[in-house]
C-alpha cells in the first residue's frame, strides 16, 4: 500500500509551501553559485551515528558479534530501498516495516529464534529512531538555519525522522521523507519532489550527504551536492571515491582531514561565521 501524501503533509506542520525564507545575499567566500535556499541532508550516517547505538542497543541483550549483525542489517536496509527505488513492481514498505521484518529474518539467519519476544523484537527494530547526532550536527544545523531552510531528505519514514528530529535535537526547519513520494533515494521522485514541496527550483537546493551514491543521483537531478565525510559510512572504494573527486560532480567536499568539522566547516564554506553558533 502507498503513503498518503495527503496525510504526511498534513502531519509535517513544519514544513510551509511555498519556502518561507528569502533569498539569502552573496556573503564573502559563500562556495556555491547561484545562492542556494535550501539544504536538504541525508540523516543515517551523516547527520546522526547509527552503528554505536545499535550495537549497544543489541549488546544489552547478549555480547556475540552484535557489529556484524548491525552491519548486515543496516546492508539489508540499503539494498531494500535501491531496489524499490528501480523497480515499479517492488513491493512498498515503510522503512519502520522493513526494519522489524528484517530483523527477524537476521534473528533466523543467526540461529537466534528465542532469544526475544515479539515485545523485544519490535522494541530493538525501533532503536532507529533513537540515534545520537555526530558532535557537529546540531551546532551546524543551528548555523545553517540563519540563512537557508534545513530539511531531511531521508529514506525513514515520517514517524521515524520525526522522533529522530525529537530525539537527537538537530532543529531541521523542515522533515521531509521519501514516504512522501512513494518510493526511496536514488529514484529522481524523491529529490524533485522535495524541491517541488519547498516551491522553488532544483539549482536553489543543495543535497547533502555522506555517501556519494546518494549525492550523484542529487546532482544528475540538477541540484548541489555536499559531500560530509563520516567515518565508516562510505560504500564506495577508494577508486570509486578518487574518480568521483576529480570529476568535480561533488560541488564542496568536507573530508575529515585539515581540522575539518563537518556541518559547521559547510557552514562556513556558505559564510556562516561559525563563532555564533549556540548563540
Amino acid at each position: 500500500m502507498e503513503p498518503s501524501s495527503k496525510r504526511i503533509n498534513q502531519a509535517d506542520v513544519n514544513s510551509p509551501r511555498p519556502l518561507w525564507k528569502p533569498v539569502p545575499e552573496l556573503r564573502t567566500g559563500m562556495a556555491l553559485s547561484p545562492i542556494p535556499r535550501a539544504l536538504l541532508f541525508d540523516v543515517f550516517g551523516t547527520c546522526v551515528d547509527w552503528p554505536s547505538r545499535v550495537r549497544l542497543r543489541a549488546s544489552e541483550m547478549t555480547e556475540e558479534h552484535w557489529g556484524q549483525f548491525a552491519q548486515e542489517w543496516r546492508n539489508s536496509y540499503k539494498n531494500f530501498t535501491k531496489k524499490v527505488a528501480v523497480d515499479p513492481a517492488a513491493v512498498w514498505m515503510s522503512i519502520d516495516d522493513h526494519h522489524r521484518k528484517s530483523l527477524k529474518e537476521l534473528i533466523a539467519k543467526w540461529k537466534l529464534e528465542g532469544l526475544w519476544d515479539e515485545a523485544e523484537v519490535r522494541a530493538l527494530s525501533l532503536v532507529w529512531h533513537h540515534l545520537v547526532p555526530w558532535e557537529d550536527s546540531v551546532p551546524g544545523v543551528q548555523l545553517l538555519n540563519q540563512l537557508f531552510a534545513t530539511c531531511t531528505l531521508s529514506n525513514g519514514n515520517m514517524s521515524l525522522l520525526s522522533d529522530l528530529r525529537a530525539y537527537s535535537g538537530i532543529p531541521f526547519t523542515h522533515v521531509f521523507s521519501a514516504e512522501m513520494f512513494g518510493t526511496y533515494k536514488p529514484s529522481p521522485k524523491v529529490y524533485l519532489g522535495a524541491v517541488e514541496e519547498l516551491g522553488v527550483t532544483p539549482g536553489e537546493c543543495v543535497m547533502v550527504a555522506a555517501h556519494l551514491g546518494d549525492l550523484k543521483a542529487a546532482k544528475a537531478n540538477g541540484l548541489h551536492t555536499v559531500y560530509v565525510e563520516r567515518a565508516g559510512e562510505e560504500d564506495w572504494g577508494h577508486d570509486e571515491i578518487a574518480k568521483a573527486r576529480a570529476a568535480g560532480w561533488v560541488d564542496m567536499w568536507v573530508d575529515l582531514q585539515g581540522g575539518n568539522k563537518g556541518f559547521l566547516t559547510v557552514a562556513e564554506k556558505l559564510g556562516v561565521g561559525v563563532e555564533r553558533a549556540g548563540n
